[in-house]
């Protein structure tokens, strides 16, 4: 008898599984597009300098930029590094 309830169950877990998880992976994507990242310059050592500049890393045409279209390229810091290497993009 267990055995036949565990087999009538088990879809039923799958799919409410995989509906939370595509729930969740939509939560995240909208998540991590609004917020902005600050950017920072880097010095001839590659090590980075904050700057007042709220930048985008999703991927675009044009990179993000300290001061109008010609100011320095602002990149992202890594946690664990203080070296910048990642350059970042326009926001929307």
């Amino acid at each position: 008898m267990k055995t036949l309830n565990l087999k009538n169950m088990l879809p039923a877990a799958v799919i409410a599984m995989a509906v939370g998880g595509a729930f969740m992976t939509a939560s995240m994507q909208s998540a991590s597009k609004l917020d902005p990242k600050d950017g920072y310059t880097r010095n001839n050592q590659n090590e980075c300098a904050e700057v007042p500049v709220a930048c985008s890393d999703t991927p675009k045409a044009q990179l993000c930029r300290v001061s109008g279209d010609t100011g320095a390229i602002a990149y992202d810091k890594p946690e664990d590094s203080n070296i910048c290497t990642e350059p970042l993009f326009k926001p929307d």
